[in-house]
């Protein structure tokens, strides 16, 4: 018999046959299938007429099965019981996961947020293997559909409207100084902000844009370097009084890990939203449920500890 042939069978007739073949009694069938006798007869027949057999002889008040039966009994067991593991719903269990994922980041998120979420998920998951690639947001619809990650850590930028997604929190900016800065111990002024060199860390051209486009009304500033590894800054600040300007939590992050100065920008800049995307396709896979909320905890948490929100 062909697929397509199978296909236009009643393929559930064949679970019936196996439950007739345990219980040897078309009552007890029926209750089994929580149908009542007489559709039940009705299923023996239909049986009965597709597999051009008896099936059943009657024996007092018990079916007897014929050879066939049982043979197709036999056949029956092995994928009945494939097909019962594959509908039921399974629990996911962190601890046995072996899945790989694909997180799409941005310079701010590889640096100050990855490294606070890694131990939280492979505490819970020691076995699931994590690819952190760079986000490409003005492509982002096609990297998380076609082009394969998971799911991505970003700001909102182009189309992101058929992607699903959840707020993160808001990242400010703020500035960092080395503790021998002329304005380590003091305020920055928007006149120091002008005055001094400086350098600018994993900020795309859309948040560099809202800088400039703040002082717009003044001289521009002298910028001598601009890089999304604030170590290759760090080794400028020893021979210029530089201002790094960069988002906050890897601000606090350099400060503690090099003794450096945090101070606030001496002007008003929108904060920036932060979101987790990811497409429609990976919506229902219990692990990706399970890491996007681990995930999304996690920054909700470090993000709500930043500066502006204390």
């Amino acid at each position: 018999m062909e697929l397509e042939e199978i296909y236009r069978q009643d393929l559930s007739l064949l679970i019936a046959l196996q439950i007739l073949v345990e219980e040897r009694s078309v009552t007890q069938a029926a209750k089994r299938l929580h149908l009542s006798q007489s559709a039940t007869s009705r299923i023996l027949a239909r049986l009965r007429e597709m597999l051009d057999d008896p099936l059943f002889s009657r024996v007092g008040q018990q079916l007897v099965p014929t050879s066939f039966a049982l043979e197709c009994y036999q056949q029956l067991r092995q994928p009945t019981g494939q097909l019962i593991e594959l509908l039921t719903p399974k629990a996911f269990v962190p601890e046995e996961c072996q899945q790989q994922f694909s997180i799409a980041v941005t310079d701010y998120a590889m640096q100050a947020l990855i490294p606070f979420i890694l131990p939280i998920i492979y505490q819970q998951a020691p076995q699931i293997r994590l690819e952190i690639v760079p986000v490409q947001q003005k492509e982002l619809q096609a990297q998380l559909s076609v082009k394969g990650a998971d799911m991505a850590i970003c700001r909102a930028i182009g189309q992101t409207g058929n992607l699903q997604q959840t707020f993160l929190g808001k990242v400010g900016v703020s500035c960092l100084l080395s503790p021998n800065h002329p304005l380590a111990n003091s305020d920055i002024t928007l006149e120091d902000y002008l005055h001094y060199p400086h350098a600018t860390i994993a900020i795309s051209d859309g948040v560099k844009a809202l800088l400039d486009d703040a002082i717009s009304q003044y001289p521009p500033r002298t910028e001598l370097l601009r890089t999304p590894h604030l170590d290759t800054a760090l080794a400028l600040q020893s021979v210029n009084p530089l201002i790094i300007t960069l988002p906050e939590g890897m601000a606090e992050m350099a400060a503690q890990r090099h003794k450096l100065k945090v101070k606030p920008l001496p002007f008003k800049l929108q904060s920036l939203d932060y979101n987790l995307f990811w497409h429609s396709r990976c919506d229902q896979d219990k692990a990706q449920r399970w890491l996007r909320e681990e995930i999304a905890n996690a920054i909700k948490e470090l993000l709500s500890q930043t500066p502006q929100n204390l």
